[in-house]
């Protein structure tokens, strides 16, 4: 309306910058306009891969029907008013000067570019030179990344946006999942690594003897000990959680997205066995294939894939709304692709349990992101700038230092919408990796990052810190707790709150030493500074201060009571699960179910027995 003709939308990951451009396209296309104001009216929607047009074209954009095109194939037709592209179908190349040369400057009114930061903007790059083409046209360009050093030409090219919606803002509103980061150092992570006098790589090669760290792991040197310590470690964080948790691992290239997909696989092979499809590698290399792996990754409805191995292809711009953790298994050197990559688990989807979602960091790249003073979670743009009364910016210099964040964010040339450097032993030059399939590597440390009461930056705090802060502000001290805890159906309503915030009580044992431990004292203690009981002390001290509670059955139910006792000694609450601890030895022993319940005088005073067992354990 104000003859603007470069447009900006900063929309956080997952608050629907698709459905925004829909809805544009929508209204503008029933009410037949264009820029002459003729019935005529033509939209291209333009990115650089072709996941992210072809999600759009065949399911938001479904609605167009036949007036849909998509161009590719070296042709475009004519006749059509919604077009699809991806920039490498349109830019010229060795063979021809431009398929967008075919058409004349004002084909198209308006022109939507997805994921604009993706060095589109840059003005040195030949897909900007089908947007200064296209300068009749109205442009539009979509974003998830506030203004950063490593996307100055996005913002100079589109201008200060016509509207922010920050990740901050989406988890306040509830449109978007709140987060939490665990930071897993493993042993080469932490000192480094050195090859032995003499030593060789998989194919023969001698090893530099130099001492390499996380940023030249799977770059320079890859360590498979490493990448089976990763899978491990994620294998382990799983089985606590939900083994059927969606999970993206983000790695260095396409060769360590398979080195990753054969050390998860080999290391859940009962799964495997059921769901061959349980791990999967998703990159340029796998084509269609990958492409439906990541289809039924991202359905409702399925069960698998539950894990994807990637590098960049998954990055951006891709719909995982069932994801609840995403892995990150590369250094990330660049605030915009941080957010990307974590915007793959902002999704929120209250129907399928997800809400919220885990980063796991092996490298260090997420809190030291989330650490820097410029990620606040708003996409607030830098006020060193002047703008003309249409907004555009007439007093800005752009960083020509600024990576291009397409083509080359690691320092190797991917060539367009690539997805990592090539695989396999010598790389013809462009760099070289030795692989190292020998020795043994331990995680050594695990931390949890937290925002502060703000949203706004993370603290480091110890896990069972988190655990005791996270009691803390659910109860209101000892006594409030204990009220929930001694009644079986609170109790699990107070683990379901801690297991919604990420506490897992065997977890909780592992990390404070305490295997022993009574899961009520061990979260007391760790809250409220309570002394520390072992489940065998709640025991004893019940068998010694409550004899009257055994004395009032038979011989019969005294012996069961007193082996559903040693069993929670040894193995803890899960033991009074009814009436699953009625099948095992030596409670199994005494009868089936109703055999055994009859030596309490039927079903419902065998109930009320073990939960007044329970009561009695907490009691004092």
């Amino acid at each position: 309306m104000n003859g603007r003709k470069r447009n900006l939308l900063t929309l956080a990951t997952g608050t629907g910058k698709t459905f925004v451009a829909f809805q544009l396209c929508w209204r503008l296309w029933q009410m037949r306009w264009n820029m002459q104001g003729e019935y005529r009216r033509r939209i291209l929607f333009l990115a650089d891969r072709n996941v992210l047009v072809d999600d759009p074209k065949d399911k938001m954009f479904v609605d167009f029907g036949d007036a849909r095109h998509k161009i590719e194939g070296g042709q475009i037709v004519k006749s059509r008013e919604i077009y699809f592209a991806i920039y490498q179908a349109l830019a010229k190349d060795e063979r021809r000067p431009g398929l967008y040369r075919e058409v004349e400057p004002d084909f198209f009114d308006l022109i939507i570019v997805d994921e604009c930061h993706r060095g589109s903007a840059r003005d040195d790059s030949n897909w900007r030179e089908i947007l200064d083409y296209f300068a009749p046209a109205y442009q539009l360009g979509m974003t998830a990344t506030p203004l950063r050093a490593d996307n100055r030409n996005t913002y100079a090219y589109f201008g200060h946006p016509l509207y922010t919606y920050s990740l901050a803002q989406g988890i306040e509103d509830g449109f978007l999942a709140p987060y939490r980061v665990r930071r897993i150092l493993s042993e080469p992570d932490a000192a480094g690594w050195r090859p032995y006098a003499g030593q060789t790589d998989r194919h023969g090669r001698l090893i530099p003897d130099e001492e390499y760290h996380t940023k030249d792991f799977e770059r320079v040197v890859a360590l498979r000990a490493r990448t089976d310590a990763f899978a491990r470690h994620l294998t382990d964080f799983l089985t606590r959680t939900d083994r059927f948790d969606k999970t993206i691992v983000f790695c260095v290239d396409q060769d360590h997205a398979d080195e990753m997909r054969r050390a998860l696989t080999n290391l859940n092979r009962d799964l495997v066995r059921q769901f061959p499809d349980y791990v999967c590698r998703v990159t340029s290399d796998e084509g269609d294939i990958g492409r439906g792996h990541l289809s039924r990754f991202q359905d409702l409805e399925t069960t698998t894939p539950v894990i994807l191995t990637t590098s960049k292809l998954l990055t951006t711009g891709v719909d995982a709304p069932t994801c609840k953790n995403v892995v990150i298994a590369q250094v990330i050197n660049s605030i915009t692709e941080f957010k990307q990559i974590i915007g793959r688990g902002t999704r929120v989807r209250e129907d399928y349990g997800k809400l919220f979602f885990n980063i796991l960091d092996y490298t260090g790249s997420a809190t030291r992101l989330f650490a820097d003073p410029e990620f606040d979670g708003l996409p607030e743009v830098e006020t060193a700038e002047s703008i003309d009364l249409t907004g555009q910016i007439i007093d800005y210099a752009p960083n020509d230092e600024a990576p291009d964040t397409a083509l080359r964010e690691d320092g190797y040339d991917y060539g367009h919408g690539g997805d990592g450097p090539p695989t396999g032993g010598d790389q013809s030059g462009l760099y070289q990796k030795y692989y190292v399939d020998e020795g043994y590597v331990e995680i050594i440390g695990e931390i949890v990052y937290e925002l502060d009461g703000q949203g706004r930056r993370l603290r480091t705090v110890q896990y069972t810190e988190h655990a005791g802060n996270i009691v803390r502000t659910l109860y209101t001290n000892h006594e409030h707790l204990h009220q929930q805890w001694v009644n079986p159906l609170q109790r699990r309503q107070v683990l379901s709150e801690l297991r919604a915030r990420g506490i897992e009580l065997n977890e909780l044992r592992r990390i404070a030493q305490q295997p022993a431990a009574d899961p009520f004292d061990l979260l007391c203690h760790l809250a409220f500074n309570a002394p520390l009981y072992t489940r065998r002390e709640r025991a004893q001290r019940l068998q010694r201060n409550r004899q009257d509670f055994f004395d009032q059955y038979g011989p019969e139910a005294r012996a069961i009571l007193s082996a559903m006792l040693e069993k929670y000694t040894d193995y803890g609450l899960t033991q009074f699960a009814f009436p699953d601890i009625l099948k095992v030895a030596p409670i199994a022993d005494y009868g089936n179910v109703m055999e055994i319940a009859q030596h309490f005088g039927g079903p419902q005073q065998l109930r009320s027995a073990v939960e007044e067992l329970q009561a009695l354990l907490y009691a004092a």
